[in-house]
């Protein structure tokens, strides 16, 4: 029943080829341009947040909330997800102003209709968990030694600061901060009082985390920690901070 209503977005398609064309210009030395670095970059990123956004929407699915096939989460369509601005504008600031990946508001879960607080728990955690899997593709090819055998550095410090940004996405979004998803995994199992209470802290805290961020004090640290995961599948710092200085092509 749902592989015969299921469809792909065709507002998604656009994007991803976007992503896959100009990381191939850019690997094959086609397109040798900071600006390349900017738009493959920026659109992977994007994608992977219509794809934290679906999984979040398919954990709903499956444990017990039939609505969200009927709102088009689960077509991976980037206009459809319940806050654009928190879901993308805001993510996408935090990506140009401190190169920090933190997807945003989740979909619209009717929570009445999952079966337990278990499958409410586990709506939140979908998201993070589908930054891991963009994680693992991304830094795949550096743990097996492809940027030795060829493609152009721009587009390795490109896919570098990719995989830096999914890390960075799964440890901000697993705090158990209000408007996070590592809040979302505890508050089914919180009284409702103050269930109610942590909603009105969500976007504030945004803004705040934007402007810790800003505080070499505050972001030197979790940099550390993400280049140390990074660099387990032998994704270098100093890639990173190529991809980086690639990236923001304004400066």
């Amino acid at each position: 029943m749902l592989a015969a209503r299921w469809r792909l977005s065709p507002n998604f398609i656009p994007l991803a080829a976007v992503f896959l064309v100009s990381g191939g210009l850019l690997y094959t030395g086609a397109l040798y341009a900071k600006f390349g670095v900017f738009v493959f970059v920026t659109s992977g990123w994007i994608v992977s947040l219509c794809l934290h956004e679906a999984a979040h929407a398919w954990a709903a699915w499956y444990g017990g909330d039939r609505s969200v096939l009927g709102k088009g989460y689960l077509s991976l369509d980037p206009l459809v997800y319940a806050h654009r601005d928190l879901s993308f504008v805001m993510p996408i600031l935090f990506l140009m102003l401190g190169g920090i990946g933190l997807p945003g508001g989740a979909v619209y879960i009717d929570t009445s209709a999952l079966r337990s607080r278990g499958w409410d728990s586990f709506v939140s955690l979908a998201g993070p968990l589908a930054n891991i899997a963009c994680f693992v593709l991304f830094a795949m090819p550096f743990l097996f030694g492809l940027p030795d055998w060829g493609g152009a550095p721009l587009f390795w410090y490109g896919l570098a600061f990719l995989v830096a940004l999914q890390i960075s996405a799964v440890l901000l979004n697993l705090l158990p901060l209000p408007g996070l998803d590592g809040f979302g995994i505890l508050r089914p199992f919180l009284p409702h009082a103050l269930q109610r209470q942590a909603r009105a802290f969500g976007p504030a805290l945004s803004f705040l985390l934007l402007f810790l961020f800003m505080l070499p004090e505050f972001s030197r640290p979790f940099w550390g920690v993400v280049a140390s995961l990074a660099n387990a599948f032998d994704v270098s710092a100093m890639e990173i901070s190529y991809g980086i200085h690639l990236f923001r092509f304004w400066q």
